[in-house]
């Protein structure tokens, strides 16, 4: 049995603004932001506003706006970055590799050719960050 979801988890604070972030993109029902160990140039990280720990016990509906949120980023991410590729993943529970518990989808811009840097890798600097969410923000445009 899964645990219950936690209102103190690291991306429900960033949706609260009680922590910083490079946001890209928000509606009604999703958060869009860079993730600031990136995998690859423009790493974005797309999240529902609805408390869900991860696919197992979020609502459908609430699922399919994270679906179009991803979607609408992966285009805006192969423009802005000039990406050969996109890369999106999602994980569920320990044992499928999530780490933070609220569901997010990964949606990592990729290049002919260059491998993805390993999760958790290193941290990007800030400036990068800022140029790389201006990117997005415009190609979101």
């Amino acid at each position: 049995m899964q645990a219950a979801y936690d209102n103190n988890n690291i991306f429900a604070k960033i949706l609260r603004g009680e922590l910083p972030c490079h946001k890209v993109y928000e509606d009604e029902h999703v958060f869009a932001f860079l993730d600031i160990m990136p995998r690859s140039p423009g790493h974005t990280l797309v999240i529902p506003k609805a408390p869900a720990r991860n696919i197992l016990d979020i609502k459908p509906d609430d699922y399919a706006h994270v679906a179009r949120g991803t979607h609408k980023i992966a285009a805006a991410a192969m423009k802005a970055f000039e990406a050969d590729g996109i890369t999106v993943q999602q994980f569920n529970e320990p044992a499928g590799g999530q780490v933070v518990f609220h569901l997010h989808m990964h949606v990592m811009p990729r290049m002919n050719g260059v491998m993805l840097l390993p999760p958790a890798s290193r941290k990007e600097e800030t400036k990068v960050l800022e140029a790389h969410a201006a990117k997005l923000i415009t190609a979101l445009k």
